[in-house]
């Protein structure tokens, strides 16, 4: 699977790149995407020095050198490897809303050419846990986490104790996730098949966030076959996300 998907970003990349000079990226970590990332920075197609990186999302209160820094998971497993030269890392610590202002003008600047995402284990989108806000245009918002998410953490390795996993975090919000021209989001393990089915089949609504993806015309959701055991196989089959 996340071969898969990389040679798909691969393609993505180097396309953007040869139309426009550059590509604009948002990317996602988490377990689910660490074999796409490995993956993908072992392309020697894709001018690096032409792309431009932008932070999903981040922990409140994290400090950059914690294992569960989402910025340090970033830089080890993509900017270092690659030589990415902008990175626009959330910094979790100090003057938060200063941080997403600055970044979210950043990212406004022009339009980002794809989204690398995962869906947690709630069916959240970046931290947007449900109830997401689909109606806000703000590019980052600071979000509580439930319990859910935080768990998920716990459950990852990440950390040791619910009561070590961090409260709030900078996010990037729901439509900004949308304004990119394309979409790809990994979902492997059995842990997120409830989640998958959820957001295939059920309802689009801010209770099942990531249900959203199906409103964008360019989102593809890789799956392996632990993820998908839940879901409606001919949906599946029929590729309707």
């Amino acid at each position: 699977m996340g071969a898969a998907a990389a040679a798909h970003a691969e393609r993505v990349l180097t396309d953007t790149i040869a139309a426009r000079g550059q590509a604009r990226v948002i990317a996602a970590t988490g377990n689910s995407q660490l074999a796409f990332l490995r993956h993908l920075v072992r392309s020697t197609r894709v001018d690096w020095s032409r792309v431009e990186l932008f932070h999903l999302d981040e922990y409140v209160g994290l400090a950059a050198d914690h294992p569960a820094s989402f910025r340090r998971v970033l830089r080890e497993h993509l900017v270092d490897p690659t030589g990415i030269p902008t990175f626009h890392a959330l910094n979790g610590e100090g003057d938060v809303d200063a941080v997403r202002r600055t970044v979210g003008a950043a990212i406004a600047r022009a339009p980002i050419d794809v989204a690398f995402v995962g869906i947690g284990e709630n069916t959240h989108l970046a931290f947007n846990d449900p109830p997401a806000d689909f109606a806000t245009a703000e590019p980052y918002l600071v979000v509580a986490l439930d319990e859910a998410c935080r768990r998920q953490q716990v459950g990852e390795g990440w950390f040791a104790t619910i009561d070590d996993v961090p409260t709030r975090a900078i996010s990037m919000s729901v439509r900004q996730i949308l304004a990119a021209r394309e979409i790809l989001a990994m979902v492997p393990d059995e842990r997120k098949a409830a989640a998958v089915a959820a957001v295939l089949t059920g309802p689009i609504t801010p209770d099942v966030p990531a249900s959203i993806l199906r409103t964008h015309e360019r989102t593809t959701l890789y799956l392996d076959a632990a993820s998908a055991s839940r879901a409606d196989p001919h949906v599946v089959a029929a590729g309707q996300i």
